[in-house]
């Protein structure tokens, strides 16, 4: 299973931000243990770098930080194609809209986040993090 992990929930295990962090790290694991294949997109990546960044207050200790993600993470490149579309997205945020063309040109099954209103009117099927474990959990 392929998903798409929204910004909030790599800040959330990152960060260790409660009360959402359990959830998060949880599918870290579960990606760690390749029971899913976990991937953000490109411009997430700086956004991501940029939260850690504030959050740990050392730029070596932040970029030591990201290596590690992307040992467990695949990292989705933006086309041009994709902020074209997303400008003829539904989705009301064009930042959201771009995450979801992402998600969709590269067939991704779910995009995991805490904002499911957001990408509600995409294409991409949305999970919040404690539903989506819920889900693997009941398959096995």
């Amino acid at each position: 299973m392929k998903i798409l992990l929204d910004t909030n929930v790599i800040i959330d295990a990152l960060t260790s931000r409660e009360p959402w962090n359990k959830s998060a790290e949880k599918i870290f694991l579960m990606g760690a243990n390749h029971i899913v294949d976990m991937y953000i997109t490109a411009s997430s990546a700086t956004d991501i770098y940029y939260l850690l960044r504030k959050f740990v207050k050392d730029t070596a200790g932040s970029k030591q930080i990201m290596s590690k993600l992307y040992s467990l993470i695949g990292i989705l490149d933006v086309t041009a194609a994709n902020c074209v579309e997303a400008l003829a997205s539904p989705i009301s945020d064009y930042e959201d809209a771009v995450v979801e063309k992402v998600a969709a040109s590269k067939e991704m099954d779910y995009i995991v986040t805490r904002n499911i209103k957001d990408y509600k009117e995409g294409t991409v099927k949305v999970i919040l993090p404690d539903d989506f474990i819920s889900m693997l959990e009941e398959e096995v």
